[in-house]
């Protein structure tokens, strides 16, 4: 399992990193100035790692509450995923229409991407974060396995 301190540096390398992409592609595909959408990225972003931690922590005591165990089913997981997305909409876009001073369509479709760039972006981050920060057990463990 990983160490507090390494959980640490995945968070915040997570982040900068995809703030260093985001921002530029952001600015980039919606034709936004630079510093307008690196505000709405940073905000997006502090406000996904604030929600990620409060949603997982009240999810996790509602399961145990439910269920006696914070186990999670496949189906459980995708109402996760879906219930946490869906809510992480909801407040961020009020916050992108207001800010750019945009439609909330056009601020709901911003959202739609951003959220879809951090699902492939999370895949390939954590691929490459494993590989370079591998567990001990995992390099010790037998090749095939």
């Amino acid at each position: 399992m990983r160490s507090t301190a390494d959980r640490i540096r995945h968070a915040i390398s997570f982040e900068i990193i995809g703030l260093a992409l985001a921002t530029p592609i952001g600015a980039w595909l919606f034709n936004i100035p630079f510093a307008d959408i690196g505000v709405v990225t940073v905000i997006g972003a502090t406000t996904a790692t604030i929600w990620n931690y409060l949603y997982n922590l009240g999810f996790d005591h509602l399961m145990q509450r439910l269920r006696s165990s914070t186990r999670k089913t496949l189906l459980i997981r995708v109402i996760h995923a879906i219930l946490f997305e869906v809510c992480l909409l909801a407040f961020l876009l009020p916050v992108i229409a207001l800010y750019l001073q945009i439609s909330v369509v056009e601020a709901f479709l911003m959202d739609v991407s951003f959220a879809a760039f951090y699902a492939f972006y999370a895949l390939a981050f954590n691929w490459a974060y494993d590989r370079v920060f591998p567990l001990r057990e995992w390099r010790e463990a037998p090749a095939g396995g």
